[in-house]
């Protein structure tokens, strides 16, 4: 698909975004995350204004490259130009999360079957794995209102996330918020892991829960495992991996 190359054209720190955003949905994809066209990943665009990069609709997440993300405002006008439009779903939900919370630097949501078997569990997410616990310390829910296509659910949307850096959207998948693209990420390995491990642990009937008091403090386990860079510490060997299979996310 021959799309022009922004590289000479953007800011040197848009574009960096812009590679590192693209690199986000080829790794989505090669973690077999993607749901065809049918999920989106947004990265909010330094600068004033709500402005954010977001997939091309109708390009697979292994298609993407740092030129074909399109950037919109938060009325959703496209603001570069582009053969493709933007998933109207995809704009309403998140724009919702770009509106109030200025921490949400990237947003990533998903489809997954583990991810979507797990939010129609009335239960939703059970303390029965380590990843489990660093999800339950910071996750809302969000019942299903069909096709987010209107702006009217935008508020409760936003009212149920909160300050969460995890949403369960009931019956339709999961959202992660990050202050960068990696946090987006390593939330949503988490996240997404949880689920697996959680369907995969129900073929027993005999489950053990994880102490309450546990959950206390994860946020500073966190930062502990990560030495405090969050994402940002797995990042450099995502993208070594990702440049070994195909360095053309970056054109």
């Amino acid at each position: 698909m021959d799309i022009p190359s922004l590289k000479h054209v953007v800011s040197q720190e848009e574009w960096q975004l812009r590679c590192d955003l693209a690199a986000c949905y080829r790794l989505v994809a090669l973690y077999g995350w993607s749901d065809l066209v049918f999920t989106h990943i947004s990265a909010r665009v330094p600068g004033p204004g709500h402005r954010f990069l977001i997939n091309p609709y109708g390009m697979l997440f292994d298609e993407i490259t740092a030129s074909s993300l399109i950037m919109i405002d938060q009325e959703g006008n496209a603001l570069t130009q582009s053969p493709f439009t933007v998933n109207r779903a995809g704009f309403v939900i998140h724009s919702a999360v770009h509106a109030v919370r200025e921490d949400a630097g990237c947003v990533l949501h998903t489809h997954t079957r583990a991810g979507v078997a797990v939010s129609a569990q009335r239960a939703g997410v059970l303390p029965i794995s380590q990843q489990s616990t660093f999800v339950l310390a910071s996750l809302g829910y969000h019942d299903y209102e069909g096709v987010a296509l209107r702006d009217e659910e935008k508020p409760r949307l936003q009212a149920d996330l909160g300050n969460a850096h995890f949403l369960m959207l009931r019956n339709h998948g999961l959202l992660t918020v990050g202050r960068t693209i990696a946090d987006a990420f390593l939330n949503m390995y988490l996240f997404e892991t949880t689920c697996q491990i959680q369907l995969a642990a129900q073929a027993s009937s005999d489950l053990t829960y994880v102490d309450p008091s546990i959950l206390d403090g994860m946020a500073q386990v966190s930062k502990v495992q990560t030495s405090g860079q969050g994402g940002l510490f797995v990042w450099p060997a995502l993208i070594r991996k990702l440049d070994r299979v195909d360095p053309s996310y970056k054109t």
